[in-house]
């Protein structure tokens, strides 16, 4: 009898990842560092991991939604949607930052963000489920956000580097990087309840988009025809 498997890409950081979650076979994870060619270095692994599941068939395709990079969050869902046609299976999003090493404990962590534009973001994880979504700030409450989680003795984290928030030194040092992986991606669809499973299936797989997208108006108007 053919054996199911689920296919995981993670590619909203610049440290991306794919895995192949099996029923004997564990979990075999690819990684790859890419800064803004993910389109570039994605496809190699990614035929690697099918061929490998050659003797069985694809029950789902998971994919990181982010909040990260916009460029390789994109190329991730459209990999995995092109994968789940392909093979005739769903493609299901579920949020990056559930993935990250930080997540997977009882007292969770902190995940903060540079949403560009002068604006920030923040959310709260915990045992690989979202505590609190992620909710855009400025700097001053990013910096009260912080300083409460450190306080309390929470972890403080970041897919960027410390330097780039608006943190006074002390503050600053409390945060640490991390990146998500498609194997601890897999680990938080497993923890999931059947409900918030459904939930992230019945959805069709986009980036979490915390803002509008930016849009520059045309400089003079276009005709209308008549």
């Amino acid at each position: 009898m053919a054996r199911p498997f689920t296919l995981v890409l993670e590619t909203s950081t610049p440290q991306a990842s794919l895995a192949l979650a099996g029923p004997l076979h564990g979990v075999t994870e690819r990684e790859f560092a890419s800064d803004r060619s993910h389109h570039g270095c994605l496809f190699g692994p990614l035929a690697e991991l099918l061929e490998s599941a050659a003797d069985g068939y694809l029950e789902r395709v998971l994919v990181g939604s982010g909040p990260g990079s916009y460029s390789g969050t994109r190329v991730g869902i459209a990999a995995a949607q092109g994968v789940a046609l392909a093979r005739e299976c769903p493609a299901v999003a579920l949020p990056s930052i559930l993935a990250l090493p930080a997540a997977v404990g009882p007292d969770g962590c902190w995940v903060i963000g540079d949403a560009r534009r002068g604006g920030y973001w923040i959310a709260r994880v915990a045992a690989s489920r979202m505590e609190e979504e992620p909710q855009l700030t400025d700097g001053a409450e990013l910096i009260a956000a912080v300083a409460c989680a450190l306080e309390c003795g929470l972890a403080v984290v970041s897919f960027e580097e410390p330097a780039r928030f608006p943190l006074p030194g002390s503050l600053a040092a409390g945060v640490a990087q991390e990146f998500p992986s498609a194997a601890r991606l897999w680990l938080a669809w497993t923890l999931a309840t059947e409900a918030t499973q459904l939930m992230w299936a019945a959805a069709a797989p986009q980036p979490i988009y915390l803002k509008p997208p930016h849009i520059t108006p045309a400089k003079r108007p276009w005709p209308v025809p008549l």
